[in-house]
């Protein structure tokens, strides 16, 4: 199907040039910091507290996010995107509020470093850290002790794939579920080695062809993205990591790798969900989320999350 016209709308408004921009860092953060609706205007909640969690790297700030009062939860760790140098808690507010309400879950967003202050492996060790805080924290956070789940969007759904590696490898917690949303899984554009990354490459918010630029900023230095931690797609033992749930978009250059990563974790015996949303763009979530094509991606995540 073709662009959802409200999205068209969007896209039609933004001026293409055949150059390529130089990407810099705070320009790219203006986006990610542009008004969001008010908070009245938000999906409301029972409780937002903010906290600053001290870890051995650094103090990562955080937001926590509770539906309801009740003696337990089960737990979730939210990772934005962003492509590893933009976003923070208050970009994202719009996407956790409704994932928390609809799943029931305890939300933890974090606040990790960004890039290229922080480069690779700052982003990743503050989502490790700051999860297995969680874990540590059982009564404080009233977790469940059983329930811990791990989400998030583009460069956000790289950690979460990265994150559940590390756990299973290092056998501190234990992640019950991961959801990824159009998440970027291999970080190397010396090529393009999926489809989507041509075909989707231009005008639809996300330029294959800056990618290898945006990316140098958290790959500062010599770093091997043929390591699963970089590029999680490269993985190639993903047995034994928690049941995900994997959405893409139809006009995203992410989409190729997030669906062929969803079958590389069925085949590898993984319970996973996978659903393309056709007609829309990387980034739908939140920005899109209005649309009654896509308005329903909060139900299916909390569908996922509370499924056995």
């Amino acid at each position: 199907m073709p662009v959802h016209p409200e999205i068209k709308k969007i896209l039609d408004f933004i001026p293409h040039s055949e150059s390529k921009p130089k990407i810099i860092p705070e320009e790219h953060r203006k986006m990610f910091d542009a008004p969001v609706l008010p908070v009245e205007q938000r999906v409301q909640v029972y409780s937002v507290e903010e906290r600053t969690i001290p870890t051995v790297e650094a103090d990562i700030p955080v937001r926590i996010y509770t539906h309801e009062e009740a003696d337990s939860y089960p737990l979730l760790m939210y990772f934005h995107g962003g492509a590893f140098m933009s976003g923070n808690l208050e970009s994202h507010d719009e996407v956790v509020r409704p994932i928390c309400k609809e799943s029931g879950y305890k939300v933890i967003s974090v606040g990790y470093r960004l890039a290229p202050e922080d480069p690779y492996p700052a982003a990743l060790v503050d989502c490790y850290n700051v999860t297995k805080w969680a874990t540590e924290h059982k009564d404080e956070l009233k977790w469940d002790g059983k329930n811990l789940a791990i989400a998030g969007d583009s460069s956000g759904g790289n950690l979460v794939a990265a994150v559940s590696i590390m756990a299973r490898d290092k056998k501190e917690f234990t992640i019950t579920k991961q959801v990824l949303f159009y998440p970027s899984l291999d970080l190397d554009f010396s090529e393009f080695r999926y489809p989507s990354l041509v075909e989707n490459g231009k005008g639809y918010f996300v330029e294959s062809d800056q990618l290898a630029e945006i990316n140098s900023f958290y790959l500062l230095g010599n770093v091997d993205t043929d390591n699963p931690l970089v590029s999680p797609m490269r993985e190639e033992n993903l047995e034994n990591l928690p049941a995900a749930f994997v959405i893409t978009a139809e006009f995203d250059p992410f989409r190729d790798e997030g669906e062929l990563f969803a079958e590389k974790l069925k085949k590898c015996g993984v319970h996973v969900k996978l659903k393309r949303y056709e007609g829309a763009t990387h980034g739908f979530l939140g920005k899109f989320t209005h649309l009654d094509e896509y308005k329903d991606v909060y139900k299916r995540t909390a569908d996922f999350l509370s499924s056995k």
